[in-house]
């Protein structure tokens, strides 16, 4: 998990003044590595040596639109990691806006993340977290699995089964070869056990669409049948 900072952290991780990190920001020096859809800003360790490289520029001399024109002209050693840093921010989101997506409590979120089903990609020292957009559609699987009848505990055994799938997809060699064969086996029976379960759930589907379309059109026969008993009855109290 890469670790962000939140500005009161980034202050102290830095050892700088609010005032400081304010000239640094307007004079287009350093700015956040992202700002969250809540308008929160952000830090990362590419921030943290950028201040550095700052700092000591400061402690050689230089003023401010002196560092400026050297930026300007040259740039600051670590420019490509906290334009890479930014380009990946982009991408994440926070908890209450993943709750929001999936349709669930952001609590909901954080006790499956409590479980081991899923763990947010950044996080402050104060517990703020992030996600990337990918955690929109994986936690919409987590809700498919829990109609599927699926324990906490059996979701969590799946996606570890996919962290495991990914592992031995970037390298073969992770796992002993005996134990990466069980470990895909174990996966295949999974996915077979799954496949089960689904095709039972789209039969009870199936089953249920019918009962429920042939009971429409009766309760659609019954009303008609009333609406005209009413009428009858209607007529034969007014003659």
């Amino acid at each position: 998990m890469n670790k962000i900072f939140l500005r009161k952290d980034f202050l102290k991780e830095t050892a700088i003044t609010e005032k400081t990190l304010h000239e640094f920001e307007t004079n287009n020096l350093l700015k956040p590595a992202g700002i969250t859809e809540d308008k929160t800003s952000f830090y990362t360790k590419g921030s943290v040596e950028q201040v550095v490289m700052l700092k000591s520029l400061m402690d050689l001399g230089y003023a401010l639109p002196e560092i400026q024109k050297i930026v300007k002209k040259i740039g600051l050693p670590t420019n490509s990691i906290i334009q890479q840093e930014e380009k990946k921010m982009e991408q994440f989101i926070t908890i209450s806006s993943l709750a929001e997506q999936v349709g669930v409590s952001p609590r909901t979120i954080k006790h499956w993340e409590e479980k081991g089903i899923i763990e947010s990609e950044l996080r402050s020292a104060g517990g703020f977290r992030l996600y990337s957009q990918i955690y929109v559609y994986m936690c919409k699987l987590i809700k498919d699995l829990q109609l599927f009848n699926y324990s906490l505990e059996e979701i969590k055994t799946i996606s570890d089964y996919f962290r495991d799938f990914l592992l031995i997809s970037n390298n073969i060699n992770h796992y002993p070869q005996n134990e990466t064969e069980e470990r895909l086996e174990a996966m295949n029976s999974a996915i077979i056990q799954l496949f089960s379960k689904m095709n039972m759930l789209k039969e009870g589907i199936a089953r249920w669409e019918s009962l429920l379309k042939t009971k429409q059109k009766e309760i659609k026969g019954i009303k008609t049948k009333n609406t005209k008993s009413k009428k009858v009855k209607s007529k034969t109290k007014d003659e």
